[in-house]
């Protein structure tokens, strides 16, 4: 692996987003804090009908889509053999993990009984025909996996690094308290570097297999997530209940992963203000459209097949939200067929966002609105709830904005003169 095809962006850390991103997630920790301590009713309107609400619906079922942008970006790198995607990849394992991570959290929130969860770390304890249990054990080690993919960033800047910084603000301590710097500080900071140097080519050398399985794990999981649904034929609605539901669940993860990663892209190299990537996101672009219509293909032929055209055009309740998640992937894929809109920078973004929004809209319909447990029971989450999901997803942001700028994460920008020229088809775009 190419350890100088990324960069960490340099920039200042504290900013005003960054303030804006801190208050939502303490905002966010603190209430799930509070849940803690006065359980899960203080902060949900959760219910034995509704015993998942909008963190199990967004936060794992349609954020670990979001975040399937590393598996999506694994499989055209490792499986396809574009290395010319290789400096995207990064980045994307970032958004990745810190999707899966935050997922498996938003979990702990939402059990009911969290105390028992180390029942999960003991065999005896475990249910292996459950579609549930195999979800929960695919997120933990993708985790994993993630996570050493993500090393050599860390590895790389432990290696390079003075350490300035910290010396600097010891020796400031020093000189307004009196404190000492820790003894034989620079020999211990300098075995750390050493470390660094000697884990580095060993991870590299087992990095495939890390790769292999970070490709696998998403496939089993995603399609697990639709599986756990299948169970639910008289309370799920007959326009997302199908035997389908993992095959479907598992293009859309697809479709999603390589439309966040256009969306990353665009949002970060404008935040950034880096060259756009227009050439490997265009390229990218090609794919996903061919994805979106095997996806679409599988819901008409399906809906066809067990008599329910007639319900998706009902205009009813259910057929409003299934033709918006239709309209949504559809209209964005015509868009990314376009040869000229897949070369402007504005009408990639547009597509790709409208078909995340398609995906998402997708698995909100299976997971939450489609589903109904039957008379009596109604839920809408509280503000509370809804403050959670928004603290971690401002989390996730926060991470990313920080990391990238005291890591090696994006893209390299090599000459000046290739600056320059992205800057120019991004203007024209």
């Amino acid at each position: 692996m190419g350890h100088d095809e990324f960069q960490k962006h340099e920039a200042r850390i504290f900013t005003p987003s960054f303030l804006v991103l801190l208050v939502l997630t303490l905002i966010g920790f603190g209430l799930v804090a509070l849940r803690f301590v006065k359980g899960i009713g203080a902060v949900s309107n959760m219910s034995d009908g509704y015993p998942w609400g909008i963190w199990i619906t967004y936060d794992v079922a349609t954020g670990t889509a979001i975040a399937c942008g590393g598996y999506a970006m694994a499989i055209l790198v490792y499986i396809r053999n574009r290395m010319h995607y290789h400096p995207m990849i990064r980045s994307a394992i970032l958004t990745s993990m810190f999707g899966y991570g935050l997922a498996g959290f938003s979990v702990m929130v939402d059990v009911g009984r969290p105390w028992n969860a180390y029942n999960f770390f003991l065999p005896s304890k475990w249910q292996a025909n459950s579609a549930m249990f195999e979800v929960a054990l695919c997120v933990m080690a993708y985790t994993t996996v993630l996570a050493l993919e993500f090393l050599p960033a860390i590895l790389t800047t432990l290696e390079k690094t003075e350490w300035r910084t910290l010396q600097m603000l010891l020796d400031k301590l020093h000189a307004r308290t009196g404190i000492t710097r820790p003894e034989r500080l620079d020999e211990r900071l300098e075995s750390v570097k050493e470390l660094a140097a000697w884990l580095k080519p060993r991870l590299d050398k087992v990095l495939i297999f890390i790769i292999v399985l970070g490709i696998t794990l998403p496939t089993m999981h995603q399609s697990s997530l639709g599986s756990l649904l299948l169970i639910a034929s008289t309370k799920l609605h007959p326009l997302w209940h199908t035997g389908f539901l993992p095959l479907l669940f598992l293009i859309n993860c697809m479709f999603i992963g390589y439309s966040i990663a256009i969306l990353e892209s665009v949002i970060s190299c404008y935040a950034f203000k880096r060259p756009f990537e227009t050439r490997e996101l265009a390229g990218m672009a090609r794919i996903i459209p061919w994805l979106t219509v095997i996806w679409l293909l599988v819901v008409i032929g399906d809906l066809a097949w067990r008599g329910q055209l007639a319900a998706a055009l009902s205009l009813d309740f259910y057929s409003r939200f299934f033709l918006l998640e239709f309209c949504l992937v559809a209209g964005g894929s015509l868009l990314m067929f376009s040869g000229k809109k897949r070369e402007s920078i504005r009408w990639l973004f547009v597509s790709a966002a409208l078909i995340v929004l398609g995906g998402a809209l997708y698995r909100f319909n299976v997971y939450l609105i489609g589903f109904n447990p039957g008379k009596g029971w109604h839920y809408f989450p509280a503000l509370a709830e809804l403050m959670i999901t928004v603290g971690i997803v401002a989390f996730e942001i926060l991470g990313y904005q920080v990391l990238v700028k005291i890591l090696p994460v994006l893209p390299k920008l090599h000459t000046r003169q290739q600056h320059d020229q992205a800057h120019g088809v991004a203007e024209k775009a």
